[in-house]
């Protein structure tokens, strides 16, 4: 494979959701309150996860072992990776 192409398989977006959100679910308890805020990057087919201060550091980990898969992006103790609340 040449050097920063990546050749992804097709996934269900909202299969992938529902296993990641579960995975975190499960994970959360046993990660908090030590990395409350950090990014948490999971592989919904194995159900590893490798966390990071951003979403990119977490990605980069997880490419090392994963190379060619889609992954889960969520933060640890929030709902959401990413809010707009406030923005107009």
């Amino acid at each position: 494979m040449e050097e920063g192409i990546y050749t992804w398989t097709p996934v269900d977006k909202h299969e992938m959701v529902v296993k990641g959100e579960a995975i975190r679910k499960a994970i959360e308890h046993e990660l908090l309150p030590d990395h409350k805020g950090k990014a948490v990057v999971i592989d919904v087919d194995s159900g590893d996860y490798f966390l990071g201060e951003t979403g990119i550091e977490a990605t980069d980990k997880a490419k090392k072992k994963y190379p060619d898969k889609i992954f889960y992006l969520a933060r640890i103790g929030a709902r959401a990776y990413v809010s707009f609340k406030g923005l107009r």
